[in-house]
Parts: C-alpha cells; structure tokens; sequence
C-alpha cells in the first residue's frame, strides 16, 4: 500500500522576504567643494576668470610646476618679451663674471672693433651660451676656461628649456573665452531673467559648446544659515555651432532658485554664480573647458546687454567684441523688483 504522506518540500528562507529596495543615492549639487568646505568658505568660491581662491599647504612652495603653467599661460608678447629678458639677463652676468677675471681673461676682443670692455664680454658670452662661436675671441687662463666649460653647459640646457616651453605652448589645447564685464538680469519673455554672455577670443573655432551654472546661497535654515547650491535650469544649453557669442539666460520663474530676488536678498545670501563651460575645440579635435564666477556685486539690475551684432561691407553676419561690456539702461524697478511671474510664493533667496 502507498504512503498518502507527501516528502517535504525545501524553500530557502530568503524566498521569503522580498529584496530590501535599493536606497536612493543623494544628488550632490555642491560641485564637489563638499558640505564641510561650502560651509567654511568666506567670499567667493572662484574669481571672475575662474581661478579658484582656496589654497593647499603642505606641498611645499611648488615654485617650478607653478613658474611652468604660468609661462603656458602668459600672452605670448609677455611671454616672449620675459624669454628675451631672462636670456639677455643670464648672458649680462656671464658677461661680468670674464670683465671680473681682468682684460687677460679674454682675448682676441680687438679684432671685433668694440671699444667697451663689458660688450666685448656680452658678445663672447653670447657666442658660448648659444653655441654659436665666439669667432677671434678665447679665453686664456684655468679660471676663465672653467667659466667657459660651464657656460657652454648651462646655456643649451636653458635654450633647450625656452624651446620645450614654446612647443608646449604651441601644442597646448586651449580655449579662451572673453566673458561680459557683469551679469545683469534683464526682462525676458514677460518676467525676468539672469543673463550673461562669451565670446571664443580665439581664431580656433569650437563646436558642441555645453554651458553649466550654479549658483550658490547662504540660506537661513532652521535657524541656522548655510551655503547651499542650486544648478540653475538654462534656456539653453549647449549650441553646435559657436561662432559668434552666446547669452546665456536663465529664466527667473516660479521654479527658479531666484524667484523673488532682489538686489538686498542677493547681497544677504552671498550670491555666487559658478560657471563651468567645456567645448570641442577643432584643431586640436579634443575637449576643453573654462570656468568663470559673477558674485552678487557684480550682477547689475535694472538694465540689458546692448547689441552686439555689427555691419559689415561684405552683408555677412558680424559682432563687436568691444560691445560685449555694454549695457543700456532700464527704468528704476525694471528687474530689481519681483516679476508677476514670481507673484504669490514669496522669495526664494534668504530662506529654505
């Protein structure tokens, strides 16, 4: 006779209990200076340019890495004008160094028609330091030939330094954008809106241009004020194509962080706009960034941007970076009170 008794079926216990959900992962909006740092800060977080105001101790005074990314940096008629300067200034010391040995050190100085002790000993150092030959002229004596041994040593490596410097510049991608003097907020669309606007400074042209802004607050929360950041929703963008300048707007609506600003709440939470822009830059086909930062003084009210937008000979469409600065003044309370727009939830700036 069968057994009517059934074998037990095995089940795990985790079958069980359904998988705990996976726990939201926190947005982090301060752009990576972190809560401690945001809270700790004292005025802006960047300058205009977009250099930032924090410093790192500890690492020692870095004077070669900061003197090499300063001379990739300086305009190249700076750059030039101090390369020359520095080399003049080197050869110059040499020069005193043989004048120092006495009128034996060096020879053959007569030939040359230089009356003046100290250029005949300018022109000898430079023929040493550049490798270029010193023509009638040698030196005479142990003291002067160690100088000359260490001249003909030091001076290519100074030379080969000067030409690694001008290739790194020449094969340096960069972007450099020339930003209005000043934001302003200007009427847009039957309220208001935060505009600023760039230009390429450069004769290299850039696609795919992706613009992204911040704007920092120190907000009364809880009882307590902190700095928050806000990303600040853009009319648009990103263009793929920059060829002329681009404003950038940000419509101050209902949703905006800036509802209900006004110059005094501004200048109370600290305002800061943060600007992070990179962009396809084509002839180096590669990726390129800029950074920039407009704090609350320097947003102006009441006001717009002038035109650019110039005539030309030819019918073509032009610009006049020059007008990039220029504002055209509005009506007092244009902008610096509250649109209708805004109306009916109270001011965004100041508290949370």
């Amino acid at each position: 006779m069968e057994s009517s008794a059934r074998e037990p079926v095995m089940t795990d216990a985790r079958d069980e209990f359904p998988p705990a959900p996976a726990e939201p992962r926190r947005a982090y909006t301060d752009l990576g200076f972190g809560r401690v740092v945001a809270q700790q800060v004292r005025g802006r977080f960047l300058t205009h340019d977009g250099r930032p105001t924090s410093r790192k101790y500890g690492l020692g005074a870095q004077r070669i890495e900061r003197f090499y990314l300063r001379a990739l940096a300086e305009p190249p008629a700076s750059f030039f004008a101090w390369a020359f300067g520095v080399l003049l200034l080197l050869n110059g010391f040499f020069a005193l160094a043989y004048l120092a040995l006495g009128e034996a050190a060096l020879q053959g100085g007569e030939v040359l028609g230089i009356s003046d002790p100290f250029l005949r000993e300018l022109a000898f150092s430079v023929g040493v330091f550049t490798t270029t030959g010193t023509g009638p002229m040698y030196a005479v004596g142990s003291t002067a030939n160690w100088l000359v041994v260490f001249e003909s040593f030091f001076g290519p490596t100074v030379l080969v330094a000067a030409a690694g410097l001008v290739i790194a510049r020449l094969t340096r991608p960069r972007m450099r954008l020339r930003f209005s003097e000043a934001a302003v907020v200007a009427p847009y669309e039957g309220g208001r809106g935060l505009m600023f606007r760039f230009v390429n400074a450069q004769p290299a042209e850039l696609s795919d241009v992706q613009v992204r802004v911040s704007v920092a607050l120190v907000e009364e929360t809880n009882g307590h004020r902190q700095r928050n950041f806000y990303p600040l929703a853009l009319e648009r963008n990103s263009v793929d194509l920059f060829t002329l300048h681009l404003t950038v707007v940000h419509p101050i609506t209902v949703d905006s962080p800036l509802r209900g600003a006004t110059p005094e709440s501004l200048r109370a939470a600290q305002a800061e706009l943060l600007i992070l822009i990179n962009a396809h830059e084509e002839t180096f086909s590669t990726r390129v960034t800029a950074r920039a930062s407009y704090f609350w003084d320097e947003i102006r009210w009441d006001a717009k941007f002038a035109s650019v937008f110039a005539t030309s000979t030819d019918g073509v469409v032009a610009i006049d970076v020059d007008r990039l600065d220029r504002l055209d003044r509005l009506e007092p309370g244009t902008t610096s009170v509250p649109s209708g727009l805004e109306a009916g939830v109270g001011s965004r700036v100041g508290s949370r």
